[in-house]
């Protein structure tokens, strides 16, 4: 619920960044998701004993991701925001179909428990922590059209080296 010192604007810019992040994820744009955190920003994955501090950690965590699956793919939705002054925390919802490297498969439901922090740059993460609600390791019986990414036109962002 909103009270008197949460902005619209903050609540917009805040559910960008969200978007942002799945937008990076999902064109393994790791230097791009990398810098949507804080410079000490934190990933965690508690069910999977993961955690990165730090934009170089998060970068390779991402890289990490992107050599270990051949199938990604992350929809996140919209979820709750609660903004107090230059500090944030949040929730967003969101559904993952994955095939490792390995063909194991995995479908997860989870939730990203998020702290954001204003920076002169914008909202940014401050930490995301992975709450897997729901895994599926049935086999994924589909697959990539034509057997490799598509790549289809949309918002343009610089490509990062």
């Amino acid at each position: 619920m909103m009270n008197e010192s949460t902005g619209l604007g903050d609540r917009v810019e805040i559910e960008a960044l969200r978007a942002e992040f799945t937008d990076a994820a999902m064109m393994n744009d790791h230097v791009r998701l990398a810098a949507l955190f804080v410079p000490e920003g934190i990933v965690r994955i508690p069910d999977a004993g993961i955690e990165a501090a730090g934009r170089d950690n998060i970068e390779a965590l991402g890289r990490g991701r992107e050599e270990r699956f051949e199938v990604f793919v992350q929809t996140t939705h919209p979820g709750a925001v609660s903004v107090s002054g230059d500090t944030a925390s949040g929730r967003a919802y969101l559904c993952e179909v994955i095939r490792m490297s390995d063909g194991t498969s995995h479908l997860n439901y989870a939730i990203y428990h998020d702290r954001y922090r204003r920076t002169p740059d914008g909202w940014r993460f401050a930490e995301r922590v992975y709450e897997i609600r729901y895994v599926d390791t049935t086999p994924l019986a589909g697959g990539v059209p034509g057997g490799s990414p598509q790549v289809t036109d949309g918002p343009q962002h610089p490509q990062s080296s």
